[in-house]
């Protein structure tokens, strides 16, 4: 369990007020000129040392992404890009620092541009949270009034503007380049890399993306030191996470946790256990809806790292926890996460375009108990096509749901279908959408 001392987020819940001066009474814009003064190479080395990795789902090392950036300013201005494009199903965490938390977040703002040499910061916040938008930009409002931003921004003599720039709703533009392209006013669709944002990033100029998060926590790392975020949680896995907590629980929340709780304590304790009981859960999803599900016996000692759960072929992502009980039928709960990213995916690349649908129609007729023998091979062998073959890690997100129920529930898969013969065939080949599909669903 975290300790209190140990909190960085303590104003999660909005009891204590998100103005600036009820900021400043939580520490918030205390030495940020020191902690500028003491040089971009101490504050990249600090943020290295203190091992934190990005809290947007694919934990890279914050301190080494900062490195990529050129340490000289050439003929192109750089630019610091934060992700608050939060559309992960699951997920609601940066949506209370914005609203909650937002000077943690500016501050964090500050520091990281002048450690990457930018004087301009773009936040890229989902349409959807509009009203999340206002706070901050209320927020950013005050930082100027008081000097903490703009001309001289905190008296270490750097300049600094912050944007704020509203998505259209596109899951897409959480992809870091595809969110990059919708800035630029073009079509949400990743980019090829190389080259890195690092070197060719914003309007063709380096840029350094990261999540709202990641950046929130910067200044109070700085302030109590790399080995004090690094003596939380587990090697190559430190410090805290906001975890958020869904599904059939009796209490959903989010809750600051330290990285490596178990995921036990954190749905027993903090949400209020599984609604029916311990007994009753089925699976839990540990990361956001594009993370491979976890079932009930792996559940019982899993912890809650970046690490744990690669071993147990899932992943931590953006710690989005989903907590399914036995009263859902799970093939159905797959059914619906395809659709969603059938629904959501940029067209772009051909086996994820094409395969999401396909992964899409075969669970529905298995959700149905329309499905042949040779379709459950066949499911695995498209989600195998579609990940690893895509421009960005989408495809990946929309196979992974999809081989952990195959994973795990795959007898459940064969119970209820009865291997039943094909309805129609052609060479052996199932029609992978019947007539009554069509009629139900907008495929």
């Amino acid at each position: 369990m975290l300790k209190d001392q140990d909190r960085i987020f303590k104003n999660l819940y909005n009891d204590l007020g998100e103005d600036v001066y009820s900021s400043k009474k939580r520490d918030d814009w205390l030495n940020t000129k020191e902690l500028c003064e003491k040089g971009r190479d101490w504050i990249i080395n600090e943020v290295k040392a203190s091992e934190l990795r990005g809290r947007g789902g694919a934990g890279f090392p914050t301190g080494l992404k900062w490195s990529f950036a050129p340490k000289e300013v050439g003929t192109k201005p750089h630019y610091l890009v934060i992700n608050a494009d939060e559309s992960e199903p699951g997920t609601c965490k940066d949506r209370d620092i914005l609203r909650f938390e937002p000077h943690k977040l500016i501050e964090g703002c500050l520091i990281a541009s002048y450690a990457v040499n930018a004087h301009k910061c773009y936040i890229y916040i989902r349409g959807e949270y509009y009203r999340e938008g206002q706070k901050l930009q209320k927020a950013i409002d005050e930082a100027y009034q008081n000097n903490l931003i703009g001309k001289n921004a905190s008296g270490t003599n750097w300049d600094l503007d912050i944007y704020i720039h509203y998505g259209a709703g596109a899951y897409i533009c959480g992809e870091e380049t595809a969110l990059l392209e919708s800035l630029e006013g073009k079509k949400g669709q990743p980019r090829l890399k190389p080259p890195f944002p690092a070197l060719i990033g914003l309007y063709g100029c380096p840029t350094i993306i990261n999540n709202v998060e990641t950046i929130a926590v910067i200044p109070t790392i700085l302030r109590k030191g790399a080995k004090w975020f690094s003596s939380i949680g587990k090697p190559n896995n430190t410090g805290t996470k906001i975890f958020c907590i869904s599904g059939n629980v009796n209490k959903p929340c989010n809750v600051e946790e330290e990285m490596g709780i178990s995921l036990k304590e954190l749905i027993e304790v903090h949400a209020g256990g599984v609604q029916g009981g311990w007994e009753n859960l089925q699976a839990v999803i540990p990361g956001g809806s594009s993370m491979p599900l976890l079932p009930k016996n792996t559940c019982e000692t899993i912890t809650m790292d970046f690490d744990s759960l690669i071993k147990e072929k899932s992943g931590l992502g953006t710690a989005g926890v989903i907590v399914i009980n036995k009263d859902q039928d799970i093939i159905n709960c797959m059914a619906r996460i395809a659709r969603f990213y059938k629904h959501e995916s940029c067209g772009q690349c051909t086996p994820c375009r094409e395969g999401s649908g396909w992964m899409w129609r075969i669970l529905v007729r298995m959700t149905n108990g329309e499905a042949s023998r040779e379709e459950v091979d066949m499911l695995t062998d498209v989600t195998k096509q579609i990940e690893g073959h895509t421009i960005c890690a989408f495809g990946e997100g929309s196979a992974w749901p999809v081989q952990g129920l195959l994973r795990h529930f795959k007898k459940q898969i064969e119970k209820r279908n009865n291997f039943n013969p094909l309805i129609r065939t052609n060479k052996n080949i199932p029609y992978l959408v019947d007539q009554h599909l069509l009629d139900k669903e907008n495929v």
